[in-house]
């Protein structure tokens, strides 16, 4: 070793001699073993763009050593033009600006590792103040890219599923009451998008009959005891446009050392559904009212199930047996009905699935004693939103013929009228009042056996149209026609050639009761059996429009496709119709069918006859 000056030369502490530059070389070692253990990649560039210097994990990146790496450019190391153009700008701007410059960009190295690589480039000065290296260190992004655009995804499925069903998202930090509410809770609120918000905001808006359970389960969900759930349902009293609405809520608390540091959680507003909710439990509570007190069975069945699943309290008084006992199953109930009556009850049901409204009568063998009822069913289809039928329905009249005594009173003087009833009712009649004859036949066909008192004090001409109705469509009712005291006796003949059974005067109240009911006990006795032909036509008359249509395609000689084109129906819907009417009238036969239509009085259309008579 050569002889150092004292200006050159020191020693340590055990006397041993250093110079600056060994102080140099062991901060340079110092340096790199720091570089060396960094996972960054570090690096430097000289003014030529080339790299002067390059710590371990960069040249792992390239897969090359120190003495391969060093000197070389973007080029030499085969980066994309695009690239190169980029970063050979940011090194020239540097050591002529002396800027700091931060970016991020994609590369893949020579080894196959792709990857976003965040970098900051800064310049490296000499002691006169110039740039001698510009000195990079970037760091591989990807992962925290990729949590980042998770998280993105993430937050865009929140937000679209919260606009979807309206939910609105909040959060509360139970140690300093601060909260952080979404636009949508503000509008619960009746707030502004803007509006502030803290605890005094939230507790105001509450409905003061729901504060203290609200504030119950805020304290049950911080609870650190408890499991931190928050779940609950109130009222809200929006503050600036005064709206009510029904807010369900739902959101967990988060504990640190026990003690509850945050909370978050979603609202809907629900205040729609429970009105709709409110709305139909009202509705079915009428109709279970209705059909708890009708004395006609009210029943629903599902025809793709072929059961029933609903029958109303009335079905206990026809049926004889207790509703729990009732049999659910379509092809069970059926046999309950009269072996005669099955098949046209089983057509009936499959018009009413196909769409169409069907009334049929027939016989009920209960099942508990094995007496026979006569039951009249108006079965009706249920559509769903679709227009598709769901459900069927049904409401069943009992027709059976007992001690009841029935009288239609038809006058359109409502005082009399309802005189007329009292007196009826206290004989024991059941009585029922029309108010105008039209409204009388439009139904007389279907009701039961009972005997017509008309009033002709009022409206003598209309009152008159009742017995010639009756009498052209075959309808067997007999009738007794009231009239007032000094009454033209051209009045009783009209009334008795127009087919009443009796001609009563009405002298005065006193003698009313009495008269009346010597006459009605004379027109039911003296009802006679109907003929043939008034059989048929009262029959006809209790066919549904649709099924007297079909029945005047028969008459007229129409096929079921004919007769379905007229009609705008399908050709099964005509011939589960054509089944029906074969079934009500007890036609086993088309040509018996068309002699009972015959016998009624109906006759084909003048053009089919017209059409027959050329096509022969």
């Amino acid at each position: 070793m050569t002889e150092q000056s004292p200006s050159t030369a020191t020693t340590n502490g055990n006397g041993a001699a250093f110079t600056p530059h060994a102080a140099r070389a062991g901060r340079a070692r110092f340096l790199e073993a720091n570089l060396s253990s960094i996972p960054d990649f570090i690096y430097a560039f000289d003014r030529q763009r080339r790299f002067a210097y390059a710590n371990p994990a960069m040249l792992n990146l390239f897969g090359l050593s120190t003495a391969q790496m060093l000197g070389k450019t973007f080029d030499d190391l085969d980066y994309p033009p695009d690239l190169i153009r980029l970063l050979n700008g940011h090194i020239d701007r540097i050591f002529e600006e002396g800027v700091t410059i931060e970016d991020e960009v994609f590369f893949r190295s020579p080894t196959g590792r792709s990857a976003y690589f965040a970098y900051l480039w800064a310049p490296v000065r000499s002691e006169d103040g110039s740039i001698d290296l510009v000195v990079g260190v970037s760091r591989d992004t990807s992962e925290r890219r990729a949590i980042e655009e998770a998280l993105r995804r993430s937050e865009a499925r929140l937000r679209a599923a919260t606009e979807l069903v309206g939910i609105g998202i909040y959060s509360w930090d139970p140690e300093t009451g601060a909260l952080d509410w979404d636009e949508r809770l503000r509008a619960m609120w009746g707030l502004s998008a803007d509006a502030p918000v803290d605890m005094t905001v939230y507790e105001a808006g509450i409905h003061p009959d729901d504060l203290p359970k609200v504030r119950q389960a805020i304290a049950s969900c911080t609870d650190p005891a408890g499991n931190g759930h928050f779940r609950i349902e109130y009222r809200v009293v929006g503050r600036d446009d005064g709206v009510i609405r029904r807010i369900a809520t739902e959101g967990r608390t988060s504990f640190a050392q026990g003690r509850a540091v945050g909370f978050i959680g979603a609202a809907i507003d629900v205040t729609t559904q429970r009105r709709a909710e409110a709305a139909i439990r009202a509705s079915e509570a009428q109709f279970r009212s209705f059909a708890a007190n009708s004395s006609n069975l009210i029943w629903i069945g599902d025809p793709a199930a072929g059961t029933i699943t609903y029958r109303s309290a009335a079905f206990e008084r026809i049926w004889g047996i207790p509703i729990e006992d009732a049999a659910n199953d379509l092809s069970e109930w059926i046999k309950d009905v009269h072996p005669d009556d099955r098949q046209q009850v089983e057509h009936a049901l499959a018009t009413v699935a196909a769409g169409e409204v069907a009334q049929f009568e027939y016989r009920l063998v209960r099942p508990g004693d094995g007496s026979i009822r006569w039951l009249r069913d108006t079965s009706f289809p249920i559509l769903d939103d679709g227009g598709a039928v769901s459900r069927i329905g049904g409401i069943v009249e009992d027709l059976t013929q007992e001690d009841i005594r029935h009288v239609y009173l038809v006058s359109s003087a409502p005082v009399e009228a309802r005189k007329l009833a009292t007196i009826l009712r206290g004989q024991g009649f059941r009585t029922r009042i029309f108010e105008t004859a039209a409204g009388f036949l439009d139904i007389a066909a279907v009701l039961a056996p009972g005997c017509v008192v008309v009033d002709l004090r009022t409206r003598k001409d209309e009152g008159l149209s009742v017995p010639r109705e009756l009498k052209a469509r075959s309808i067997a009712l007999p009738i007794l026609a009231l009239d007032a005291e000094g009454a033209d006796v051209t009045t009783a003949v009209a009334a008795m050639k127009a087919g009443a059974a009796d001609y009563v005067i009405s002298k005065d109240e006193a003698s009313l009761p009495a008269a009346l009911a010597s006459a009605i006990a004379e027109c039911q006795g003296a009802a006679r059996p109907t003929t043939r032909d008034e059989s048929a036509g009262a029959r006809i008359a209790r066919l549904t429009p649709r099924e007297r249509e079909v029945l005047i395609g028969l008459i007229d000689g129409g096929t079921n496709k004919v007769i379905a084109q007229k009609l705008g129906i399908s050709p099964r819907t005509v011939e589960l119709h054509r089944s029906q009417v074969m079934n009500r009238l007890n036609a086993g036969s088309l040509t018996e069918l068309l002699q009972t239509a015959l016998a009624a009085g109906l006759v084909p259309s003048p053009d089919e006859s017209r059409a027959k008579r050329r096509s022969t």
